[in-house]
């Protein structure tokens, strides 16, 4: 078929629209979208109105991943999906996950305007909470749909005021049986998505899209160092348990372990540090840190997260002080389909554009949605490799290439 004919001029007024419904106080582009707020629904309200504007069938299930359905000539088939996220963490830019929920719509209808019509329906989802900044863990209506995560264990996720997954979701209108959420065997023959690469490896090689072969996925933990508080003038230094001391001496034994691993792509990263009681003339009695750590092998991940907290217990009786540490979740890696892969490189091809096979080191929805369909994604660059920050910026150019090359992959896996 013809290159599909994209509205760029729409779909940015439409990323830039719904980067006004923020709770962020600077102006667009800064956005902060936090699941289940008030601004998280109004949000979704405003997609709901494209969704019906474009003729397309919309459900919501129980946890409020959102369907939005061009129905094929075959209904009875799996669909093909496609989609992202719309919730953003604090102080976030307008692209991140947008550019799929959005992009995955123009490309409907761009398809729609071409008058193709697809054997296989084409569905849109825009996936709940796919951001951790709520309740610690990200990707929790991805989970649910794909049975990663059980209804049991979601709701005993809570946010930072105590009040757990099932109460604030049904705060915010969602209801029903949290376990009908999961998909049925075959809802879905392949799933792609659209991204921005929060990279800078396309922008680096001057091209326009990124095929996706694999997601590296994370495992996180956190960390709680106990030693013994008094005074900072009073306490002599032979005398110390300094939980914050040991602390740093845990964090660069991390670093150290993920640089000496034998995969290129193991990164390992400490975001977070809390320190008790944070008085400038206190000896620290208490620390709590965070590890995210990822890597494509899966088996190598385990081991160096292994390796750390053997370290981490050895500087623990090292330093005279006590450590408790507790694994959040340590996803598996996910593979790209060979024929989701193909579909996009063909479609990169067909329009001329220049594409490379790479990696994903992020994660998204699409790693749990590989335990349910075929899976792929395409990238697009990114100004700098810059996301999750104001000044996170994709061209109209680039964002209209990327959605281009997903309804010719989209029409492709319909057939």
């Amino acid at each position: 078929m013809n290159p599909p004919i994209i509205d760029i001029e729409r779909l940015v007024g439409e990323l830039q629209q719904l980067a006004t419904i923020s709770d962020c106080p600077e102006p667009p582009p800064a956005v902060t979208r936090v699941v289940f707020t008030e601004t998280d629904l109004r949000a979704r309200d405003y997609l709901r109105s494209l969704y019906e504007a474009a003729g397309l069938a919309v459900r919501v299930d129980a946890i409020g991943n959102t369907f939005a359905r061009w129905e094929g000539s075959e209904p009875s088939l799996g669909a093909v999906g496609t989609g992202s996220h719309c919730d953003a963490i604090p102080h976030a830019g307008l692209y991140d996950g947008t550019v799929g929920v959005l992009g995955g719509l123009e490309a409907i209808r761009a398809l729609q305007a071409a008058g193709f019509q697809p054997r296989r329906s084409i569905e849109v989802v825009m996936f709940t909470s796919e951001e951790p900044t709520r309740f610690g863990v990200g990707c929790t209506g991805s989970r649910l749909m794909s049975g990663a995560m059980s209804p049991a264990d979601l709701v005993k996720l809570t946010d930072e005021v105590g009040d757990d997954y099932d109460t604030v979701r049904k705060r915010a209108g969602f209801s029903g049986d949290l376990a009908s959420a999961k998909l049925p065997n075959g809802y879905y023959e392949a799933f792609v998505e659209l991204h921005i690469e929060q990279g800078p490896e396309l922008e680096a090689n001057d091209l326009a899209i990124g095929v996706v072969t694999a997601i590296a996925a994370p495992a996180q933990a956190d960390f709680t160092v106990t030693g013994e508080g008094g005074h900072a003038g009073a306490v002599l230094m032979p005398r110390r348990r300094d939980a914050l001391i040991a602390s740093a001496a845990m964090v660069s034994a991390i670093d150290s372990v993920a640089r000496a691993s034998k995969s290129p792509d193991m990164v390992a990263t400490v975001g977070k540090l809390e320190v008790h009681p944070g008085a400038v003339n206190s000896i620290p009695s208490r620390v709590r840190f965070t590890l995210d750590l990822r890597d494509i092998d899966g088996a190598n991940r385990d081991a160096v997260l292994k390796e750390i907290e053997d370290e981490v217990d050895r500087i623990a009786v090292e330093r005279g002080v006590k450590v408790e540490h507790r694994i959040l979740n340590a996803d598996p890696p996910a593979i790209s389909d060979k024929n989701v892969v193909s579909a996009a490189v063909s479609a990169a091809e067909s329009l001329n554009l220049g594409y490379q096979e790479m990696i994903s080191r992020a994660y998204h929805d699409s790693l749990f949605m590989a335990r349910v369909a075929p899976m792929g994604m395409i990238f697009i660059p990114c100004r700098g490799g810059v996301s999750h920050r104001p000044d996170e910026y994709s061209s109209p150019e680039a964002i209209a290439a990327g959605v281009q090359a997903l309804a010719l992959t989209l029409a492709s896996l319909t057939g």
